[in-house]
Order: C-alpha cells, then structure tokens, then sequence
C-alpha cells in the first residue's frame, strides 16, 4: 500500500480503494489533479482537469477517479508534469505518452493543440527504449536505455538544448557535447535542463540569469555545458527546484546552486549562487535529494532514514537543512511545498509489501508464531511477548517476573481486553462508543494515559441523551477530566431531556449531589 495520506486530493477515497494504489502523482497549480496506478495496473486521475491535463479525454473536472483506459496496463516506470500543465510518462516498454496543454509543442506531437488523452510520442523515438522522463513548465526531455537524450516544447531560453531559442515541435536528440556520451539520470527546473552522466560530470543548459546552471555566470546557454567547478566531484543524482539546482555525489555530500531568496539552498543565508555550493549536513551521508520545479523547497534523505528540508516551507524561508520527522522526503512536499506537489512519480516496491505497523497488525491474534497467549472470557487472544514488553510497561514487568505462555485475566471482559491488546499493536481502539468505557477502566487501572484520552475521544462520538448521565458517571470514576467536562456540559446542554432518563434517576447521591452545585453554578436553573 503506497501511503497518501498526507496530499489532500486523496482524501476522499474510501479506504478499500487506497489500499490498491501502487503510484501515484500530485501535481496543478493548487495540488488539485492526481493520476494513480493500482495493483492491477489499472490507471486512474481525478482534479480540475486543467487544459486536460488528467488525460480524460475531456475538459470536465472531477472529484471521484476516473480510469485512463489507454494507460491500463502500460506499466508507468517515470512520470513528470508541466505548469500548463501537460503531462509526459515512460511505460516499461520504453515507450513515452504525453497529454495535457501543448501551447509551446511540450507535447512533441507537432502541433500546438492541446491533448485531450494520451498520445504516443513516436518522432524520433519509435525506435529507442525511454527510461525516464522530466518536464519543466513548458518543455520535456526523455532519457534513454542507451543514454541518449531528447528534448521539445518550449526553449525560449535554450533549454532544449538544440543551439537555437526556437520552440521544438517534435523530439530532438540533444548533442552537441553529449553527443557520445551517457547519461544516467535528467532533471529540469522551470526554464534549464540537467544532465547526469555515468562518469559523474553534469551538464546544464537553458536559463540561467539565477545562476541555476552552476557554471559561475549568469548567462543562458542554448548547448549543454559541463560544470566544471565539480571536476573531481562525481555526481550520481541531479534535482532541480524552481531556479535552484540540488546535486547528490557519490560519497554522499549535497551541493547546491541557484536562486536563494528562500533559502532553498542550505547555506544559511539567502544569496545567490552561480557555483556549486557544498551544503552542511551535519556529516551525515545523503542517499537522496530532492526539488520540484514548481517550488523553492529542498529536501535530502540520510543514509540512516532521516529526512531535512530546507527553503521555503510554507511561507517560512529555511535556510539551513533542518532535521524532521518525516520517512521520505514525499512527504516534505505533501506537507510543506507550496504548491503541495508531488517531485517525482510516488511508488511502493512489489505488491506484497507491508509496512512495519502494517506487518504488526497483521500478527496480532494470530496463532502462527505468537509465543504468549491470554485466556478470557474462555477464549483465547494470541500475542507476542517482546511487543507486549515494548508497549506497555505494566506487561514489561509482568512478563519480566514469569516465564508462562498462558496467562488467565478475569478482571475485564474479552471484548476490552481483546481491544487493549489490539491498541498496542495498532495504536488505535477498535471499539464501540457504548463499549469504551470498559476500555477506559482498563487504561485507567494500567495507567496508560494515551489509550485513555483516545478512550474519552471515542466516548464522546457516541454521547446521547440516554446515556448522558452514565457516561458522565463513568469520567467521574476513572478521573477522565476531559471527558466528565464534555458530558457536564452535554446534560446542561440537555437538562430537561437527561433528567428524564433512568440513567438520571438512577444516579449515585453523591454524584447527583454534586452536579446539582455545578449546574446551578453554571447558571442552569435560572428562569
């Protein structure tokens, strides 16, 4: 299952169909269309479908997914978007679609009409095998199997590389200098085109009035041209911002150029710069880095999992790699680009892969290689030891002083502790409103203060005018403040029609007593 929880396009997709994403890209203006991939290789894109961008064969946008017939099946092995914004993939075959605005022939079909649904892009390239592909906001450029590179659409800058700033119609293999040359890995900004080759030089070309080609002056070039200020260096992986380039070398160091306002290059401060810059990262190895031409946002991944980002994030300008909490640098731009945009095609290896917490869900109650279980009620709930040990301190003790593999609870019922068992497996309850307050007894009894308050969440979702004053009796008793603060104010939101009920007439003295006070304190009773 491919996470995408954190870009809201997705959010209204029922969980059955999240759970057969395999890939997924988010790009627009605002972060608002989307094409995903499933298990069955079935394709499918929803949002505002701007200049047809979604491949529908229409204009019309739409908040449920529709499938891309023509893709099914195709396999997507890159995928990388415009600003119009058009859309360009490699399938497995090597072949390469493309759809969407073609104001500028981004498109490589010939023309300037817009494509509706996705079209083979077949000059120049019917005989090669495309490998990947990258767009800046109106241009492509494909890379092959054998290393050759070819580019079209809009150049007014020289970013396709051709020696002209005339716009390229249809594919063109970009030579001059990389003629006979391999080259292992592209990536375009805004208006300039990288090129990574397997010797580990880069080439850029294009714009350049931000210093974002890194050959230390701000002139356009029309031909690649080699950063020599990184002679020696050998470079494994290119990234380009808006007018900010990010480059990965082969010993794990980040060097950065280009625009700075925002700080998107991680030197502290917000200049310039023309040359290669090597970035600060604490001597911690990179293995990955990343930007997006729609935005000024940076991000790397450590060798050890650890993500930083640095530049503008969300509105703040960074300008020193920052230390997060995040597992992949995905979501540094589902959470802190502007616009929210994917940087390159979302994808989750093999079909059978589980997360960590996924993996343990699917352990729990299971007998297979569980080495502990607890009888209750008569029935038995299968867990694991070590687990038990991690989670909770009270099972670390316990577990610590016996050695059973059976062990016999009689002071709760099964279906809560069934439930507590599964909370620390899965960090959520799997309980009824009605039912949470066992629940709640039982995080109170092992003072687990989290399983509590997510125990009063629950209740209070299943609050009514029956069961009112029992619930309020229940947050008296396990001391859940919060809670028994919710239902007060509920009842006096609901006196006349709680005070009728049997749960109100059947209310501890002291209990009523006490509610009384509080309620006439609150002013409940005056006319």
């Amino acid at each position: 299952m491919l996470d995408v929880g954190k870009w809201p396009v997705f959010a209204l997709l029922p969980p059955e169909e999240l759970r057969l994403i395999r890939q997924a890209c988010v790009f627009g203006s605002a972060a608002n269309e989307a094409v995903y991939v499933t298990v069955n290789d079935e394709v499918f894109a929803l949002g505002t479908n701007c200049s047809g961008c979604l491949g529908l064969g229409d204009l019309q946008s739409t908040i449920e997914p529709r499938r891309i017939d023509v893709l099914c099946g195709k396999k997507i092995v890159s995928l990388s978007y415009g600003t119009g914004p058009h859309v360009v993939i490699a399938t497995a075959d090597g072949e390469v679609f493309a759809w969407g605005h073609n104001g500028y022939s981004q498109l490589g079909n010939g023309t300037t009409n817009h494509g509706l649904t996705p079209a083979l892009v077949s000059t120049n390239l019917l005989s090669k095998r495309v490998t990947e592909v990258a767009c800046g906001s109106h241009h492509s450029i494909a890379l092959t199997a054998d290393g050759e590179v070819f580019a079209w659409g809009y150049n007014n800058s020289g970013q396709v590389g051709s020696g002209s700033t005339a716009n390229q119609p249809t594919p063109r293999r970009v030579s001059s200098c990389l003629q006979s040359k391999v080259v292992v890995n592209v990536a375009c900004g805004q208006l300039c085109s990288m090129a990574v080759l397997d010797n580990g030089e880069i080439y850029g070309w294009g714009y350049n009035c931000n210093g974002q080609l890194g050959l230390g002056n701000n002139g356009n070039q029309q031909t690649p041209c080699r950063i020599a200020a990184l002679q020696g260096v050998s470079v494994v992986q290119v990234a380009c911002g808006y007018a900010h380039t990010l480059a990965l070398t082969d010993e794990g160091l980040v060097y950065a150029w280009g625009a700075n306002s925002y700080g998107q290059l991680g030197t502290g401060n917000k200049s310039n710069q023309a040359s290669p810059t090597l970035i600060n990262t604490d001597k911690e190895r990179m293995v990955e880095v990343a930007a997006c031409h729609t935005s000024h946002t940076s991000a790397a991944k450590t060798q050890s999992g650890q993500v930083l980002m640095w530049g503008q994030c969300r509105g703040q300008a960074v300008a020193s790699p920052h230390l997060t909490h995040f597992s992949t640098t995905d979501d540094v731009f589902a959470c802190f680009a502007t616009p929210a945009v994917a940087w390159h095609l979302l994808s989750v290896d093999g079909d059978d892969y589980l997360t960590v917490a996924q993996s343990l869900k699917k352990e729990f109650d299971s007998s297979e290689i569980s080495d502990l279980k607890f009888v209750v009620d008569g029935k038995y709930i299968h867990v694991h030891k070590a687990l038990l040990k991690i989670r909770c301190e009270h099972f670390r003790t316990l577990l610590n002083e016996t050695d059973e593999d059976s062990i016999e609870i009689h002071q709760f019922s099964y279906m809560v502790y069934r439930a507590f068992l599964e909370y620390l497996y899965t960090d959520t309850i799997n309980l009824p409103p009605e039912d949470a307050i066992g629940l709640l007894d039982l995080a109170t009894f092992y003072r687990e203060m989290r399983l509590k308050r997510l125990c009063q969440e629950t209740i209070k979702k299943g609050i009514s005018e029956d069961n009112a004053f029992t619930l309020l009796s229940a947050a008296v008793k396990y001391e859940a403040k919060d809670l028994e603060e919710f239902c007060f104010k509920f009842c006096i939101n609901h006196l006349t029609a709680v005070t009728l009920t049997q749960a109100f007439a059947e209310m501890d003295h002291d209990l009523l007593k006490n509610f009384i006070n509080k309620a006439s304190r609150y002013g409940a009773f005056k006319n």
